[in-house]
């Protein structure tokens, strides 16, 4: 993601916890108007969001878009149903990788790009209890290692 040209609004900081994530695209979303307004306002959960794929099109479940305030009787859905737009090639491959090697879809952040809103989607498997607390444990080694770094410079 440049920098130059994206703002991001929400991270998903429990994915790269609870998945290996291999492979990542970039989608663009379809919403109604009070949605962008929402999320503008930074009003985004991804708690327990996936995205599958169905008759060839990718959809995003469970996505928390909470209502905005000043919409009066026109305000969307929270947890509705989003299309996802990628292209067809790109959908091709990821319902290959899902169905033959138990691949799941995981969003990964929400940003603007261009003035229009992206979701970084991630392409992994799922960790294993172990796999989590060996994580764990690498980030507190490596924090501490920079903490003794820190301490001596």
């Amino acid at each position: 993601m440049n920098a130059k040209y994206t703002k991001l609004i929400a991270n998903n900081k429990k994915a790269r916890h609870n998945y290996h994530i291999d492979d990542e695209y970039e989608a663009g979303i379809v919403l109604v108007g009070s949605e962008v307004k929402a999320i503008r306002d930074g009003r985004v959960s991804f708690k327990d969001s996936y995205a599958d794929i169905k008759r060839g099109e990718v959809f995003l479940r469970r996505l928390h878009i909470s209502p905005y305030k000043f919409a009066y009787n026109a305000n969307h859905e929270s947890l509705r149903t989003r299309k996802l737009l990628l292209h067809s090639y790109e959908i091709k491959k990821l319902v290959g990788k899902i169905k033959e090697q138990g691949y799941s879809l995981v969003p990964l952040k929400i940003y603007f790009k261009n003035d229009k809103i992206k979701v970084l989607l991630g392409l992994g498997k799922g960790k294993k209890l172990y796999d989590k607390r060996e994580t764990i444990k690498q980030r507190d080694v490596k924090r501490d290692m920079d903490r003794e770094r820190k301490k001596y410079s």
